[in-house]
């Protein structure tokens, strides 16, 4: 795995806030300092892209080879988005005025006063970057002890074909997200028309593990992972296990064990758009059916996350209640409870209690 990482220049952020946020803000300074996708590298030509992350809105842009840079979309002259000029591969200019920018944002060009000197006020406000898993990854506040960038297993392994399926946005908080991915009881009525069985609702026992970002659960059952209408990959009797790691806040991994020692992993990264809005990507990797066009995985991938997106973008309320006597559990909900005492643990609160 080729990885780029880029510190936060000079003229990184202080303690400035998002306009107009939907976070409290304790919250808000807590989600801030851990990492985030917020694009496909494939997605990123010469031209800008626009991405808001926890309410903050950045454009993305090259800013020459392997060279990305992630800032405020904002041209400090008189305040357009940078996302609505032109790039070229090396700068981006100002729609309004031509200003370009280029590496680490600073300012390259004032096209009224070309021999001019450019005053470092007009430099950029720039974000961290990181290339991971296909996806470029930032944190809004790179400040002290800062969380890694989530794992992936078996990515880096030349055995394994990586995927990367096209990101989805779904109109619901990110925790709701992240909870129903590692939800197990929900199998049998909500993916019954890509995947799961309407007859086979019941959920053996399993059990959580602390780790140090979050938690993992190893559950097995014989719930299939085949699409439905595939008749001739079964085993009886075949003992399905689902391995989940949870890193807190936003992102967990889902390991399949399927058949003949055959391995998917799907990773679930939200991204926070607002405490209203996710964009969800993820990367997948596995070591069978390697032959198979991408754009079948694609498709099957966006069924499975349109039968989740339905759910989550209902419920109510739209947060995710941190304290655990506010909404009903069962056995079944053992990884939800971990995951809600996971984001308490990290001193999250006001916006996620009902």
């Amino acid at each position: 795995m080729t990885t780029t990482t880029r510190p936060c220049p000079p003229n990184s952020p202080a303690n400035i806030l998002p306009r107009n946020m939907t976070f409290d803000v304790d919250d808000w300074n807590i989600l801030a300092r851990c990492w985030y996708p917020v694009a496909l590298v494939r997605d990123l030509g010469a031209q800008p892209l626009s991405m808001t992350l926890l309410d903050a809105p950045l454009v993305i842009y090259r800013a020459g080879e392997g060279d990305i840079v992630i800032a405020d979309d904002l041209c400090p002259h008189r305040g357009v988005p940078l996302s609505m000029g032109k790039g070229d591969g090396q700068t981006v200019a100002c729609a309004y005025h031509g200003f370009r920018f280029g590496a680490q944002g600073r300012c390259v060009r004032v096209p009224a006063h070309p021999d001019s000197a450019i005053p470092s006020k007009l430099n950029l406000r720039t974000y961290p970057v990181v290339e991971r898993y296909g996806l470029i990854w930032t944190c809004l506040r790179p400040e002290g002890e800062m969380p890694e960038i989530p794992p992936m297993p078996h990515w880096d392994d030349p055995s394994y074909q990586q995927i990367n399926c096209p990101w989805i946005d779904i109109a619901g908080f990110a925790g709701r997200q992240v909870e129903g991915f590692i939800d197990v009881a929900h199998f049998a009525f909500v993916h019954t028309d890509t995947f799961a069985d309407p007859e086979n609702p019941v959920v053996p026992p399993y059990r959580t593990r602390l780790t140090p970002d979050g938690f993992e659960a190893e559950y097995r059952s014989n719930v299939g992972n085949y699409p439905i209408g595939v008749t001739d990959r079964g085993r009886p009797g075949f003992e399905w296990l689902r391995h989940f790691r949870v890193h807190v806040p936003f992102t967990a991994t889902l390991e399949i064990h399927f058949p003949d020692n055959g391995r998917l992993v799907i990773m679930n990264a939200a991204s926070p758009v607002s405490a209203r809005k996710t964009r969800m990507f993820a990367p997948m990797c596995r070591n069978f059916d390697k032959e198979l066009p991408l754009q079948d995985v694609y498709d099957f991938n966006l069924r499975v996350f349109e039968e989740d997106r339905a759910l989550v973008e209902a419920q109510r309320p739209e947060n995710l209640p941190l304290d655990v006597t506010l909404e009903a559990h069962v056995m079944a909900d053992r990884s939800s409870i971990a995951y809600r005492r996971a984001l308490r643990t990290m001193g999250l609160s006001q916006f996620f209690t009902a």
